[in-house]
């Protein structure tokens, strides 16, 4: 069978990849166990094959918003698509047409070039906990709340949500939209997405460079680290979509944590590592977007479906210095 993951040369792209490409089988839209004879990582930023990949593996640059682009990608009846491209929330805000264009224009692109193909192929599309927001925001959330989004982003997340459900009521597809909290603790560089300062205060001190957080140290958020989500989106692929039922969005599992709590975090599991400094510096913009989002949630859904979690906040730092600094 045939996998593109959009937006794969970022770095949950890279890592979902990784872990596809080891697994080497996936459910297809036979409802059997399926081999990968080819792994499409799709994404405007060009890219080389990854060192761990083979010819199995291709990396094909690209605009989603491009519709020949993308029917030109889903050219196979035995395919699943994990649709991950998209504007992030700081860029979002910046560029209201951008986002529009890729988000939505672009998740309709993926969606309607699945339609097009013989049988149910399955979708994962990744939504966020943006699509609630506002005074929603203050309480937990879980996969019954109101969506109440107050960024461009969100909005598009809660749209391409019930776009999902309604293609698979229609039976043009098999989709399913785990909705992500904040994911750290992401390496390399900051991107443009409002919780970028979430991964930074981990990545940066453990580099020993300071670092400067754009909100107070009491800002909660929702969380979740690398390794459980990707086990949850392989996970949601797998799942029978019966026990999905009419709505396919699902909250992922997540606990709140401070930046004050990932500082603490930090300073126990580095041991005798020199660390860079952290200082807060509030910056209103990105303060404004933060305050809109949920602080916990709630997750018995995803629970009952079996979905991985992450014991807390030490297990999430250790697992980054694992996996990415030694």
């Amino acid at each position: 069978m045939k996998v593109v993951v959009t937006g794969g040369a970022g770095f949950l792209g890279q890592q979902l990849a990784r872990t596809l490409f080891g697994r080497k089988t996936l459910t297809g839209p036979s409802g059997r166990q399926e081999e990968i004879d080819s792994l499409v990582l799709f994404d405007a930023v060009p890219a080389e094959r990854p060192s761990w990949a083979d010819t199995r593996v291709e990396t094909v640059a690209g605009d989603i918003t491009d519709r020949e682009s993308v029917f030109a990608l889903c050219d196979r009846d035995d395919l699943s698509v994990f649709h991950m491209a998209s504007v992030m929330s700081g860029g979002g805000e910046a560029d209201f047409d951008l986002a529009m264009r890729v988000n939505l224009e672009g998740g309709r692109n993926v969606l309607e070039a699945l339609r097009a193909r013989e049988g149910t192929p399955r979708l994962v599309f990744t939504s966020a906990l943006s699509v609630f927001g506002g005074d929603v925001a203050r309480d937990s959330v879980g996969d019954t709340t109101k969506h109440t989004p107050q960024t461009t982003y969100g909005v598009t997340k809660a749209i391409m949500e019930l776009l999902v459900n309604d293609y698979t009521r229609k039976g043009f597809v098999d989709g399913r939209s785990p909705r992500l909290p904040t994911v750290i603790v992401r390496p390399g560089a900051p991107n443009a997405a409002a919780s970028s300062f979430a991964s930074s205060v981990v990545r940066e001190p453990l580099k020993g460079i300071d670092v400067v957080v754009p909100v107070p140290g009491s800002t909660a958020m929702a969380v979740i680290g690398h390794r459980a989500v990707i086990g949850c989106l392989v996970a949601m692929h797998e799942l029978d979509g019966a026990r999905l039922g009419h709505d396919r969005a699902v909250e992922l599992p997540s606990f709140s944590a401070t930046v004050d709590d990932l500082v603490r975090s930090l300073q126990r599991v580095a041991g005798d590592r020199p660390l860079g400094t952290v200082t807060i510096e509030p910056d209103p913009a990105i303060v404004r977007i933060v305050e809109t989002w949920p602080t916990q949630t709630s997750f018995e859904r995803a629970t009952a479906l079996g979905l991985p979690a992450d014991a807390d906040a030490d297990f999430i730092v250790r697992s980054f210095i694992e996996d990415f600094v030694d």
